[in-house]
């Protein structure tokens, strides 16, 4: 069954790939479709079964690299770390098929475009189910090609050329550091198995674990884009907006999340790493929601919040949180991936417009998708009791109960992200369905719900976004939880913050008697009594709910009432700037474009002319066949043509080679002659 849920994908890629023209657009469609949903039943009966037993399965297959005392398998690992990964990757990658079987139905390169998308999938599969790093850098390599195939998939399409060609030499960066990382931990203890360097963690020096997770860090920076090696993500919506949903909202970004969860054992004996991955976390999250709110585009707005969203799982692994990083991970994948297909939906009713300003009104048009996106953005922003909420604000709630400078900066950061996160979302459902028309006339006459392959997907998504965080939250958070009691994830009994998270935060009761309020006498927290004092919930529990609604309704509010002080607004110079700041991303594309890129391409231009070119070439292939070239000359000089020349030529070289052997002979024995003597120096030294 565990093999099934691995190669069943990889059938359906090759068939497609290979044999597209025979079995036709129709059967690209039912076979990719069907053999991933099957895969994805499969996972969710093995998820059920590990829940129950809790027994990890591991599957060898064949020697990969024997080499001496280095030997790794080909090996996979099923336990409740992978199956949980399993549920969100092909529960959605099964969706994504399912929608573009109508999405894409028009274009002409359907079997190419599935293939594709099952050997993503299979890809995937391979990076969470690995047992070793070695394994695991398959899939990740794997998942980014299969990212810059998808994202050209409009190979004509010059923009589409180079967002994939960025998106692919960004995670070069990440993956040559990765490759660092498991170059230490092979040459630290020899092996790269999960389980072998895992087990001899506590026991390798301090400095090296530290430096293995900085590796690990960065490469988990470029596939994850967090802050600085983030380009890629927004520039990649070029690709087909199924490929934004599978790739980049709950699957491949998720990748760098996974390998640091997975590397929990590793990451919790380092007293640096949990402070540099906690302000990484925080810098992104509060970043990627700056720029987001400032874009126009609808795409790109969601996957600034896609990167807000990492940030916080980062901000979790930092905490020592690992179970609440894969958890808050699980519930995104579901509304990330739904907000995507929403959009996918719009823009295909709106003759593939994504400009939010050509929107508005269509309310009316799409009832389904606006219903569906409003659902994925409440559960965005942590409107409470829907999945987004029971992981987000126990983030944001974990940072203030560190009580500690890091964790209430970073809490800080945390709720501003939050509050931003409020505002792009209010302004994709306002600017899209709410607002007056904006958009060409034509468009609106063509405007249409999806048919039932692109309905049933969005419905779906929108249950799980809805349930899924209330049914899984005591599965995957609590002290009384055993999900992990394979050893899958795990957290030092010193970091372990959950009791702070609930019992460490100021007092707020609620009562049903308002008029009686109570306070202590330092005026340090305020609280309502209750008849015998007991059930009290902090009030920093509802700040960030508080602060969401507020900003939910000012933005609403002045959108509709007060757009007129936008114009005015809009002349000031200062308010200009700052949003060219915002609108232009930080001008990390510029200052990478003309700082980075060009100092390295003009450096490498002059290594090229004194290196390559220069001594390289004198000292290798140009230098040898210059040197050849005069001694062949000066010896064919020497053919004359007389006898007697010749004659002297061999007497010269018989006398050289005496000399030279008579001289080789001397040495050997002189040679001979002191070891001899220093052994029976050590003979007459050595005591009876």
């Amino acid at each position: 069954m565990y093999l099934t849920i691995i190669i069943l994908p990889l059938i359906g890629s090759i068939v497609s790939g290979f044999f597209g023209r025979k079995i036709g657009t129709l059967g690209s469609h039912v076979l990719n479709s069907s053999l991933v949903i099957f895969s994805a039943i499969l996972a969710i009966f093995s998820f059920v079964l590990g829940l129950t037993y809790s027994n990890p399965v591991k599957i060898s297959l064949f020697n990969w690299l024997n080499c001496e005392s280095v030997n790794i398998m080909w090996n996979f690992q099923f336990d409740n770390l992978t199956l949980s990964m399993l549920i969100p990757i092909l529960i959605i990658s099964s969706l994504v098929h399912v929608y573009s079987i109508s999405y894409m139905n028009t274009d002409p390169h359907n079997p190419r475009f599935f293939s594709y998308l099952s050997l993503f999938t299979f890809m995937m599969i391979i990076l969470v189910t690995a047992s070793n790093y070695l394994l695991m850098f398959v899939g990740w390599e794997g998942v980014g090609v299969c990212s810059y195939l998808l994202v050209n998939f409009w190979y004509t399409r010059i923009a589409a050329n180079l967002s994939s060609i960025s998106a692919f030499l960004t995670n070069r960066v990440g993956d040559c550091f990765l490759t660092i990382g498991m170059f230490i931990i092979l040459l630290t203890l020899g092996d790269l198995d999960y389980a072998i360097v895992f087990s001899l963690a506590p026991y390798i020096n301090t400095n090296i674990i530290t430096m293995i997770g900085i590796c690990l860090m960065i490469g988990a920076m470029a596939k994850s884009a967090q802050v600085g090696l983030h380009v890629w993500l927004p520039m990649a919506m070029e690709g087909p907006t199924p490929v934004s949903a599978l790739i980049h909202a709950a699957t491949m970004v998720t990748a760098g999340v996974y390998i640091l969860v997975r590397s929990s054992p590793l990451l919790e004996f380092s007293s640096t790493l949990p402070v540099l991955i906690l302000w990484l976390g925080g810098i992104t999250a509060i970043v990627s929601s700056l720029i987001g709110f400032f874009q126009q585009d609808i795409k790109k707005v969601i996957a600034y919040s896609t990167m807000s969203q990492l940030g916080m799982m980062v901000i979790a692994i930092g905490l020592s949180c690992h179970y609440l990083a894969l958890y808050h991970l699980m519930n995104h994948a579901f509304y990330k991936g739904l907000l995507f297909l929403g959009a996918g939906s719009i823009i295909h009713a709106m003759s593939d417009n994504q400009d939010l300003r050509k929107y508005g009104g269509l309310i009316l048009f799409l009832p389904v998708i606006y219903s569906v996106i409003l659902i994925a953005s409440f559960s965005l922003i942590a409107i409470p009791f829907l999945s987004g909420y029971y992981s987000k604000d126990l983030i944001i709630e974990s940072l203030y109960s560190q009580h500690t400078f890091v964790g209430t900066s970073v809490y800080i950061i945390s709720v501003l992200g939050a509050i931003l996160t409020t505002l792009y979302s209010a302004k994709i459902i306002y600017l899209t369905f709410i607002s007056r028309p904006n958009g060409v006339y034509n468009n609106y006459n063509k405007v249409h719900e999806g048919n039932v392959f692109m309905n049933v997907p969005l419905i779906i998504l929108a249950i799980f976004s809805i349930f899924f965080g209330y049914i899984t939250k005591d599965i995957y958070v609590g002290l009384g939880s055993g999900v992990f009691s394979d050893n899958s994830v795990f957290v030092h009994p010193l970091h372990e913050i959950l009791i702070d998270t609930e019992f460490s935060l100021l007092p707020f009761t609620f009562s049903s008697d308002l008029n009686i309020l109570g306070g202590d006498t330092s005026g340090a927290s305020y609280f309502f009594l209750t008849g015998d004092g007991k059930d009290k919930v902090s009030i920093l529990k509802f700040i960030p709910f508080i602060l969401t609604l507020v900003s939910l309704i000012l933005y609403v509010t002045i959108s509709e009432y007060f757009n007129h002080g936008f114009i005015i607004l809009k002349i000031n110079k200062l308010v200009y700037y700052i949003y060219g700041l915002f609108n232009q991303r930080f001008f990390f594309e510029f200052i990478y474009n003309n700082y980075l890129v060009n100092t390295i391409l003009n450096l490498g231009g002059h290594t090229i002319k004194i290196l390559d070119k220069g001594s390289i070439e004198l000292l290798g292939p140009v230098g040898v066949e210059k040197i050849l070239f005069s001694v062949s000359k000066r010896i064919t000089s020497l053919s004359k043509g007389i006898v007697t020349n010749y004659a002297l030529y061999l007497i010269i070289c018989a006398i050289l080679y005496i000399l030279i052997h008579s001289i080789f002979i001397y040495f050997v024995q002189l040679f001979f002659v002191i070891m001899y003597i220093c052994l029976m120096i050590f003979q007459q030294k050595k005591p009876e």
